[in-house]
This record gives C-alpha cells, structure tokens and sequence, in this order.
C-alpha cells in the first residue's frame, strides 16, 4: 500500500508539475500594426483580441504609424516583450524583412496578416487580393463599358497593390486592348493616403481636361479622395468609382449615389483565422500543415508561402442590407442624409 501511495503521489506531483508547465507556456500573440489610419484595422484588432481570449492566448501589439523604422523596433520591442508567435501587417514588404529575419531567428513564426511578405517561413493570411481586383474592375465595367477611365492604386510598397491591379486587368485589359476603354491615368498611392489619392486624381482631371469616364479606386480611402477630386469639378455621383473595405464612410457614398461599389472583406473573420492560426503556429504546427493552408506565389518574387486566402463580397446599392444584417454597420450609419424616393432599398 505505501508502494501505492508513493507512486500515487509521484504521479500526482508530475501531473501538477505538467499542468503548472502548461499554464506558464500560454501563447503571447505580437501584433504589428502598421497604422490606425484607416477604420478597418481597428475592426480587425477587435476581433483579433475576442478571439484570442477565447483560446486562453494574450495579446500585445504596437502600431508603426506608417513608419518603416518604427515598425521594424516594434517589432524587436514585442520579441523582447514575450511574443513567441507574431502578427505583422507590413508597411513595407521589403523594409520588414530584417525583422522578420530577427523573428526566424529566435524561432518564432511569423503571419503576414493581409498584407504579403516574400519569405518561405511566413504564412500568409489575407483575401484573394487579386479577385478583389477583378471584382472592382467588373462592378465598374458593369456601368460603363467604354471611354475614359483612371486607375488610382495602391500604395508602391504593398505587393497587394499590383494584385490589384492585375486582377482589374483580367476584366478590362481586353477592352483597353481593343480601344473602346482608354487608359487617361494610372497613379499609385503613397502609403494608401486620401490626401494623396485626391492630389492624384486632380492631377489626372488637370491633364484630362475633366474628360474622365470611370476611375478604378483600390480601396476606399483611395476612392474617398478620389470623389474628393471628382467633386471639385462637379462630377462626384456622375463618374462611377470602385473601392474595398466597406468602410462606413465610403458605404454612405455608396447610399448617396457618390461611390458604385466597395469589395467587403469581412475583416472579423480574417482577424479570428489569424487568432486560431497563431495560436497553433505558436504550439508547433508547420505552416504547411494548417488546416485549409495552400501553396501561394504570385508576388513580386514568386517566392512560395503557405497561404489561406479567404472570399471576398461585392456590395453595391443593391444589396447594402447585407452589410447591415450583418452588422458590419448600423442602417444610421449607411443611410445617414440619405432619403425620398431615390434612396436604395436598406435606406426606405
């Protein structure tokens, strides 16, 4: 019986002592923002935060404020902090790369989160970002089908930025090709700013004479200082522009009539994959073996990562209530100004 007891208790200690092991090796999630500037990533770091709590994981983060610099001393600062599992939203896929160097080093993996980064050790987390592409050329096209039109893209720095415009190509090179659709402007956006994408379109209207079309927006604090621009000449609502994001400002333009359509990535879903995806990253799991990951290598380099790439929604006036049954946004949000008899269907 003391034999027994004994064993009993040595076995009871290791429990205690493994379960005590356990709890110290808790998941500390480091997240990389690369700003605050556009409303979705605050969406984004919610959900992000709810899921994480969930899986018992803690969360730390920092926000570059659309610096280089900064982002890579983040980024250092949450590796000493205690990340042992990183979330990075690049500000620049090339400028990261040292940090994400340091990262590998000290054995601890790395999600590109929406944005790519070149580097066989990270997973890459985002939306089919060329399908984005082609989804907001083809809601343009579906309006106008000839003349004039500008292409305000993203930022140089972002890889997504030329999925994008790839994707837009897949729908409109052919009628580029043949002439009916002319290309009068193609700019990217510094660092996705409104402010620089409104100076963009200005510059492009000035060179036009006005005579623009449809303007192929990237996302929707590009198409915000696009209908900015457009609006100082009187075209705002007569010239159809894209977007992404279902910001709510820009699902407003939507409802107003000054804004065709955006492309909804529904970022509360892709900021619970990340939570889920880094936790198990954390424990061990190889990015190759996460549940739904595929082999991805259409960046810049070609360089292969393993990806999940998740489905994008168009939203136009047609089917804003979607959006709203979603809770994505209040129908006071979508509909504020917005009444009478030309009002689309979720504003009635």
């Amino acid at each position: 019986m003391k034999r027994f007891s004994t064993a009993a208790l040595v076995l009871a200690t290791t429990v205690s002592l493994a379960s005590s092991a356990a709890a110290q090796k808790s998941v500390t999630v480091g997240v990389s923002w690369s700003n605050f500037q556009e409303e979705r990533w605050k969406t984004d770091e919610t959900a992000m935060k709810a899921q994480l709590t969930k899986l018992g994981a803690k969360y730390i983060s920092a926000d570059a404020q659309s610096n280089n610099e900064k982002q890579i001393s983040d980024i250092e600062s949450l590796i000493t902090r205690g990340a042992n599992v990183l979330i990075v939203l690049a500000q620049d896929n090339e400028a990261i790369l040292p940090a994400i160097s340091r990262a590998k080093a000290e054995g601890i993996p790395v999600i590109a989160y929406d944005r790519l980064i070149e580097d066989p050790s990270v997973f890459y987390l985002s939306f089919n970002n060329r399908e984005v592409g082609r989804l907001q050329a083809q809601m343009i096209y579906n309006v106008k089908k000839s003349g004039n039109f500008a292409f305000i893209k993203g930022s140089p720095s972002d890889p997504n930025a030329d999925l994008l415009f790839a994707g837009q190509m897949d729908v409109l090179g052919p009628a580029i090709k043949t002439g009916k659709i002319k290309k009068v402007g193609e700019q990217y956006t510094e660092g996705w700013k409104p402010e620089v994408a409104q100076n963009n379109m200005e510059q492009i209207l000035t060179a036009n004479r006005n005579k623009v079309d449809a303007v192929v927006a990237s996302n929707d604090g590009t198409a915000g200082g696009t209908v900015a621009a457009l609006a100082s000449v009187g075209l705002a609502g007569r010239v159809p522009v894209s977007g992404q994001d279902a910001d709510k400002a820009a699902l407003n333009r939507i409802a107003r009539g000054l804004q065709t359509g955006t492309v909804w990535k529904d970022a509360r879903v892709l900021a619970t994959e990340a939570a889920r995806i880094a936790v198990q990253l954390a424990g061990g799991t190889k990015p190759n073996a996460i549940k739904g990951a595929t082999p991805f290598n259409g960046g810049p380099k070609k360089v292969s990562v393993s990806s999940i790439l998740l489905k994008p929604t168009v939203i136009t006036r047609a089917n804003l209530n979607q959006i709203i049954s979603a809770k994505w946004a209040t129908k006071a949000e979508v509909c504020q100004g917005v009444s009478g008899a030309s009002a689309p269907a979720a504003c009635r």
